[in-house]
């Protein structure tokens, strides 16, 4: 039987991206989408399904309410499943730190595969964690 572990790693190519992102969040990705650090040059797709993702990108400050939904998208992925916090937002409430409708940790809702912090992250850091990925995919045992 051919799983989806024995596939990604015979055949990885690119990371598939589902990306989640909360108030200013968008702008935090727009220098990897752009033609200088185009991601799919680099090994990322964005896809509109979190069915088809590997990766779910969550950036910005998350409340009680979004957080709900970034599990039900979480849910819907197949294994192997990642999920990369980027930004002060998602870390720690960013400028929101303080209210009591800001998500703290991150971690208590969803599991974290990675961290990646700036306001806004570098590009160079994302695909350091992209390629962590690529590199964490090919050592998974064959089940």
């Amino acid at each position: 039987m051919i799983t989806k572990k024995k596939v990604m790693r015979k055949f990885v190519r690119a990371v598939w991206v589902f990306n989640w992102f909360n108030s200013c969040g968008f702008t935090e990705l727009c220098p990897v989408v752009g033609s200088r650090w185009d991601m799919e040059r680099f090994g990322m797709k964005a896809v509109n399904s979190p069915r088809k993702a590997d990766a779910l990108f969550i950036a910005g400050y998350q409340t009680p309410k979004s957080i709900k939904r970034a599990q039900q998208i979480y849910e819907q992925m197949p294994n192997p499943k990642f999920v990369f916090a980027l930004g002060a937002c998602t870390l720690t409430g960013g400028m929101y730190w303080d209210s009591y409708n800001t998500i703290k940790r991150l971690e208590d809702y969803l599991p974290v595969f990675m961290y990646i912090p700036g306001c806004p992250p570098r590009p160079e850091a994302i695909y350091d964690a992209v390629f962590k990925v690529l590199e964490h995919v090919e050592e998974l045992p064959d089940k």
